[in-house]
């Protein structure tokens, strides 16, 4: 017996569902709102960036990919459990973001980290509901809506193309090495994907 526990303990569905990443090359949107079929490919990548810090050994960013975020815990397929996420995404009609708090302007050594006050501002937005009803515009070779306003958040950096302090083939041979590693590690998966999750991955 536990005093104040609540029995059953089962929470409601949730109205938002945030995957969480840290991109190191700079070219991922701070927010993105993804179709059932994005939030699929997504959450089976599981992209991020190991940061200095989190593991030993490491002392720069460096490129990773964990299945739904968690690789070495599955039991099942990660097909299997995205399709899961994507049937109580249309049971409970939950919107599903990317949120990239890495780098923006450049790649690391160049650009520099997205702030936590503008990643604050970006979470609240969404679970405010302005970023539901927001003006959304598509990003290149991910295919990603993005909106094109955040209260609180410069306008320039929510697409990574127009806060790119480089070269303009500077940063299409940038987009591109991250897109190639999308769909390198993706192939892993490939044979139990959908034609549809496999077409919401970025295209080269």
């Amino acid at each position: 017996y536990i005093p104040n526990s609540k029995v059953p303990c089962i929470g409601g569905s949730p109205q938002n569902i945030i995957l969480l990443t840290c991109d190191a090359f700079g070219v991922l949107p701070p927010v993105a709102k993804l179709t059932p079929a994005q939030a699929m490919y997504h959450f089976i990548s599981g992209y991020t960036a190991k940061i200095a810090g989190t593991e030993e050994g490491v002392t720069e960013p460096e490129a990773t990919f964990s299945a739904c975020f968690g690789q070495p815990f599955l039991v099942w397929h990660p097909v299997k459990y995205a399709q899961m996420l994507a049937q109580k995404m249309q049971e409970h009609n939950v919107n599903v973001w990317l949120v990239n708090t890495g780098w923006s302007g450049g790649r690391y050594g160049v650009g520099k980290r997205i702030t936590l006050k503008h990643s604050r501002a970006i979470i609240d937005a969404i679970h405010s509901g302005e970023l539901k009803q927001a003006e959304y515009s598509t990003y290149g070779v991910f295919n990603l809506q993005i909106p094109k306003t955040v209260s609180s958040v410069p306008t320039k950096i929510l697409d990574p193309s127009q806060a790119w302090e480089g070269s303009a083939q500077d940063f299409d041979e940038t987009i591109g090495k991250l897109a190639h590693l999308f769909q390198t590690n993706f192939k892993e998966y490939a044979d139990k994907a959908t034609p549809e999750i496999i077409a919401a991955g970025p295209e080269i």
